[in-house]
């Protein structure tokens, strides 16, 4: 079994869990690609091994890997897109961080991960992702998002407003804060803190949903997701800050940001016992008496 690992250098991956994880894989005899900055911390930190193989992009992994392990939060999770791209290697989130709804496999159930990825017990989930069309220069060749791209307000208090188009239609202006094109996946991030609904996974949708909008009945939107997008932005500061996942760019206020569904899906590892339902119990405490 191919393997690659990617997580951040920091005090959190110098764990008892950390050498749990290495040395299950290291038990089922697999092969282990680890990002080299990670790679390097963990070598000085816990004096890991010098038999893996390193890698410092997505061209350095190929489709022979069987799984990408991403050690940390959510955020850690939305990193590893980046390395993973339309290659389709499915990813097992495990969460040293905090909330966890991406990297859903506790610190203390690593081992029975490990062996649930060697005994084939496991599902995959496909998770469809937004991508900016144009500029295509704008974020690069990262242009797409698990989550979300948010459009913010900079450089002044005032709001700003982003005119907004489906399929060429005028949809509305929005004066507010920012905006926020979110994804299933995204729903139970940024959206969900703004007032957006939960949508379930493979629900073919994007939502739209506006930060702190000037208008009170102003309300996040749900559409398919076969709709293209466009933002037109007008700010007193000329720019505006546009993020894509854990990425950011100031964008000139000229700028037109058109979006659609990405042509290549996510692949997410979904052990026995895990699915949506579960994890918005578990995540956002529904059904917990305090008073209990």
């Amino acid at each position: 079994m191919k393997v690659a690992i990617y997580g951040r250098p920091n005090s959190q991956n110098i764990s008892e869990y950390t050498r749990t994880l290495f040395q299950k894989l290291d038990d089922i005899s697999a092969d282990i690609y680890i990002h080299e900055s990670f790679y390097i911390f963990l070598k000085q930190e816990m004096g890991i091994k010098d038999s893996m193989k390193i890698f410092n992009s997505h061209i350095d992994l190929n489709k022979e890997v069987d799984f990408m392990l991403s050690l940390g939060g959510d955020g850690t999770f939305l990193e590893t897109l980046t390395y993973v791209r339309n290659l389709g290697i499915p990813i097992l989130g495990i969460n040293t961080g905090r909330l966890g709804f991406l990297a859903n496999v506790a610190k203390n159930e690593i081992s029975n991960a490990i062996d649930a990825l060697a005994n084939k017990k496991y599902s995959i989930e496909q998770r469809s992702m937004l991508a900016v069309s144009f500029p295509d220069k704008l974020f690069g060749e990262v242009n797409y998002a698990l989550n979300e791209l948010t459009i913010f307000k900079r450089d002044s208090s005032s709001m700003i407003t982003i005119h907004t188009f489906i399929n060429g239609d005028f949809l509305n202006s929005y004066f507010a804060d920012g905006l926020i094109i979110a994804t299933p996946t995204g729903s139970t991030a940024y959206s969900l803190s703004c007032g957006g609904p939960l949508i379930m996974p493979g629900s073919q949708n994007f939502v739209i949903t506006p930060i702190a909008p000037h208008n009170l009945n102003v309300r996040p939107l749900v559409l398919s997701d076969s709709n293209i997008i466009n933002l037109k932005v007008e700010s007193r500061s000329n720019s505006y800050l546009a993020t894509l996942d854990s990425r950011s760019e100031i964008v000139d206020s000229s700028v037109e940001i058109t979006l659609k569904k990405a042509d290549f899906h996510l692949n997410i590892v979904k052990l026995e016992n895990q699915n949506f339902f579960n994890t918005i119990r578990n995540k956002l405490l529904w059904g917990l008496n305090k008073r209990n």
